[in-house]
């Protein structure tokens, strides 16, 4: 959800120039970041930005330029004769020889002092040219828009090849599957060996089988592939799967620790944390999609 986008509105005082810039976060945090929106725009504004960009850190800033006219200063005349008058008395009462004060250095002086020039101040965003400055708004948001559909079209080719990675590295434990099982078998004859016990065979077998299903991982490979095809049409099929999507990666976690549990073997646990690899980086990517 990492966005920018910005616009400027050229209105008859000046040019404004706004920006929009945007983090992760998993509700919409809209910063107005300037005093120059009006207070009966912002609750509008905020509306608006929501609507677009749904969630986010949010920051948005309006920065101004003024015309030249707009920019220039005017003078203080009153204020200024009097301060004239109060430093020209001061001069002659305290001088008592010498060239009488200069009046261009005196007035140089005072227009130096801060109160005697004054900057125009006017409302920059008016009702008048607020359309502008709302299309300006519009302008910056598609902007963000765009910028986030580049990041999106990245982050959807990562996340897919690695559901499909997880899904390859689970089609390799099959191969395991055989090898598993008779280091089980042999493992219990080498425990009832030492035991020097001789189990009746087909007592063996039974109870072989009853304790070979507790460490069968075949409802982990089937949910875990359903969880994944779920992954698949819900970020291909919905607006704004962002927060669906955390859910099912819940999920596929579960079923991949379920297999690493019952794995007894050491391929498939080597297997099992390269899965585990692979869903994290998606669980990382994922706080990025709306």
């Amino acid at each position: 959800m990492t966005g920018y986008g910005k616009a400027e509105a050229q209105l008859e005082t000046g040019k404004l120039t706004l920006e929009i810039r945007t983090l992760n976060s998993k509700s919409a945090d809209i910063n107005l970041k300037t005093q120059l929106l009006p207070k009966d725009k912002e609750i509008a504004v905020r509306q608006k930005i929501a609507q677009v960009l749904q969630r986010g850190t949010i920051d948005v800033f309006l920065t101004w330029e003024p015309n030249a006219a707009e920019n220039a200063k005017t003078i203080n005349g009153d204020l200024a004769e009097a301060y004239y008058k109060q430093i020209h008395a001061i001069y002659n009462r305290c001088a008592t020889s010498g060239a009488p004060a200069s009046d261009s250095l005196i007035l140089a002086s005072i227009l130096r002092f801060p109160d005697v020039l004054d900057v125009k101040k006017a409302d920059i965003i008016t009702e008048e040219n607020w359309p502008v400055v709302d299309a300006a708004i519009d302008q910056a948001l598609a902007a963000v828009d765009a910028f986030r559909s580049q990041e999106g079209a990245v982050l959807y080719k990562d996340v897919t090849g690695r559901v499909a990675t997880i899904l390859s590295l689970y089609d390799q434990v099959e191969q395991f599957e055989g090898e598993r099982i008779e280091t089980i078998k042999a493992r219990l004859l080498k425990n009832l060996e030492e035991l020097q016990q001789k189990p009746d065979p087909n007592r063996f077998e039974q109870e072989l089988i009853f304790y070979l299903e507790k460490y069968d991982i075949n409802e982990e490979k089937v949910r875990l592939r359903q969880h994944c095809k779920y992954f698949m049409d819900t970020i291909d099929g919905e607006p704004y799967p962002g927060k669906k999507l955390g859910f099912i990666i819940q999920e596929m976690g579960r079923e991949i620790n379920t297999t690493g549990s019952k794995a007894n073997h050491a391929g498939i646990q080597q297997l099992v944390v390269r899965m585990k690899d692979e869903l994290e980086k998606i669980r990382e990517q994922s706080m990025n999609i709306l």
